[in-house]
């Protein structure tokens, strides 16, 4: 039995003595009746670990020559050489056999060792900190307002100037770089998203020194996106039941052109895809919480001889609900985490009905619909939406604001059977519905979505004319060279988004053929961030769109490396290795190479157009 943690199974062998290497890991005490959630899995929400805090401690591994410990009462005994996914190993309880089942062994082993649970932490940790480096280094260049920050990142003080967004004068960027903000009048402004992102863009610049600080402008979301790397890889590590391949995921993540850039620039979209990480991996831990409940109240009702029926009920789930307060937020950042909330809850769903149906619940579906579906689209569409109607509080409470007087001024128009308040709400957001579903304005960037997942027509951010205008001396004072360039570039590494790219393929395939789970998750934030723009096709729409669904492609990619890695065969795990070892060098050079068009370097222009790999991306 390999440990706990990376290594993978080994193949079925004979049962070894009892003084040999093994690994316990405690399954949730199922007792004659179902008790309450935090009894049956120990988990308080579903931490790592959970399992050695049930019925039984976890055990370290007994080594040759010493004594072999007795099993903890409940305590589930996986012997080295023996396969830990085997169900039909008499020795196993009803629970234990359902626990295997439906979670799986190396899932249950991940955090059964003090060592295991630490390591889960640290390594993640740690690519965090070096995408946190990345981020945060020299945030401030350059000390202008950068493409869409002209717009999220003034109206972002107005809501801490004003509670709304007020409209602005004439060479307002000019003075706003310098600190001034006296081109903001109290007339309201015309926005088209809500306002969940400039409120934290506003915490970032009330914390960060001041419209004065260009990396206060952006402090929320270097912020944001340093979390992201860590999500990414606490969520891979769960996902895959591998810490390697989590903090695998995470440097991926935190080397990555798309997520560095957004990081380092006041838009909107990296808090988009925050919120939308944050909920999945909320749904992940709901997964796990859900599947052990199951586990421990099916073998109550099996072990007391009763019929199974439409299987137990699991109660309230508490993950479920953090992902519908993520979710909201994440609508109140952009209407776009609409997708997100129905791909999750119908994942979510499809997650419950799968575990019905492994513990033997004839009708599944209707058992699913009703013990599962219904409950979980009351609970979190509500919660969702309670949580979007709440991120609009400050418009609310002033007057001021964009339309808030609108049903006062319109007596009998609009929906007229809601208060005042939500009548003028409804009616500013049809402006806001017509505005995004009617844009079709000609910008050189624009870019058809089916380019967006190799990358084809970056966005590029800044290209200022003061710099690739230089010549002379001036220029080479400045670069070194007879001409410079200075480039934001939002290109993500080619490597990452390339192999990403066909890895959505395999698990497309991994899917359909194979029912993998793990396929279904590491697509749903592609289907959820991507496909939907296929329907706005029309419109003017960009690249650094994607930003939303980049943790899916690191996710698509790490989970394909893992199918190599963990695979049952000594000889393709060590080609998984060779090719895993090989896809780090090259992705870590190829952000080293392009790291200065991503913040904002001086460069000689044959450098930066060295960068250039496509004609597209010119």
């Amino acid at each position: 039995m390999p440990q706990p943690d990376d290594t993978p199974d080994a193949p079925p062998g004979p049962e070894r003595p009892a003084e040999d290497r093994g690994t316990r890991f405690p399954p949730v005490a199922a007792g004659p009746a179902p008790a309450p959630a935090a009894a049956e899995d120990g988990t308080g929400g579903g931490a790592d670990g959970a399992a050695d805090r049930s019925a039984g401690r976890v055990a370290h591994h007994a080594h040759p020559g010493h004594a072999a410990a007795t099993p903890a009462a409940g305590t589930l005994l996986v012997r080295g050489g023996a396969d830990p996914d085997r169900q039909d190993d008499p020795a196993l309880s009803t629970h234990d056999r359902l626990l295997v089942q439906l979670l799986g062994a190396r899932t249950l082993l991940l955090g059964a060792a003090r060592r295991a649970r630490v390591a889960g932490w640290l390594w993640p940790l740690a690519v965090t900190l070096l995408g946190g480096v990345l981020r945060f280094w020299d945030l401030g260049r350059p000390h202008e307002l950068v493409f869409d920050e002209t717009y999220y990142v003034k109206q972002a003080y107005s809501l801490l100037r004003l509670g709304y967004e007020g409209s602005w004068g004439d060479d307002a960027n000019t003075l706003f770089a310098q600190g001034d903000g006296s081109a903001l009048g109290e007339r309201a402004e015309y926005v088209v998203h809500p306002p969940v992102g400039k409120w934290l863009i506003a915490l970032g610049i009330q914390l960060g020194g001041g419209i004065g600080s260009s990396a206060a402008w952006r402090l929320a979301s270097a912020v944001a996106g340093t979390l992201a790397v860590l999500l990414v890889a606490r969520i891979a590590r769960r996902l895959l039941a591998s810490t390697a391949l989590g903090t695998l995921a995470g440097l991926l993540m935190a080397v990555d052109g798309e997520a560095i850039v957004h990081s380092r620039t006041g838009l909107l979209d990296n808090f988009v895809m925050l919120f939308a990480l944050a909920a999945f991996g909320a749904l992940l831990l709901d997964r796990d919480q859900a599947r052990r409940r199951l586990a421990a109240r099916t073998a109550a009702v099996l072990d007391s001889g009763a019929a199974l029926g439409l299987g137990p009920r699991l109660g309230w789930r508490w993950w479920r609900f953090a992902a519908a307060v993520l979710l909201g937020l994440c609508i109140g950042t952009k209407w776009s985490g609409l997708y997100f909330l129905a791909v999750f809850g119908l994942l979510s769903v499809a997650w419950d009905a799968t575990a019905r149906r492994s513990v033997g619940v004839r009708a599944w579906v209707p058992a699913t619909l009703w013990r599962d579906a219904i409950p979980a689209g009351v609970v979190v569409v509500l919660t969702a939406a309670g949580t979007y109607l709440g991120t609009w509080a400050s418009w609310f409470a002033h007057p001021g604001a964009y339309l808030r007087q609108w049903a006062a001024e319109h007596p009998g128009e609009g929906v007229t059977w809601l208060p005042e308040s939500l009548r003028s709400l409804w009616h500013f957001h049809t402006q806001m519905f017509d505005f995004h579903t009617h844009l079709t304005a000609e910008h050189a960037y624009a870019a058809h979505p089916l380019g967006w997942i190799i990358q084809w027509r970056p966005t590029s951010f800044y290209y200022p004319t003061e710099v690739s205008g230089l010549t002379g001396d001036a220029a080479r004072d400045l670069c070194g060279a007879d001409a410079c360039s200075q480039a934001v570039t939002s290109l993500g590494n080619p490597v990452i988004w390339w192999l990403g790219a066909l890895a959505l393929l395999v698990a497309l395939y991994r899917l359909l053929v194979r029912r993998d789970w793990r396929a279904g998750a590491v697509l749903s934030g592609v289907v959820a961030g991507w496909l939907p723009w296929f329907t706005y096709a029309e419109r003017t729409i960009f690249t650094f769109y994607s930003i939303a669904f980049t943790p899916w492609v690191v996710l698509a990619g790490v989970y394909v490396l893992a199918l190599l890695v963990q695979s049952p065969d000594a000889r393709q795990r060590r080609r998984g290795l060779v090719v895993t070892s090989a896809v780090v060098v090259v992705v870590l050079a190829v952000s080293a190479f392009f790291y200065p068009v991503w913040t904002a370097w001086v460069v000689p222009y044959d450098v930066w157009h060295l960068h250039m790999w496509l004609p597209s991306w010119i």
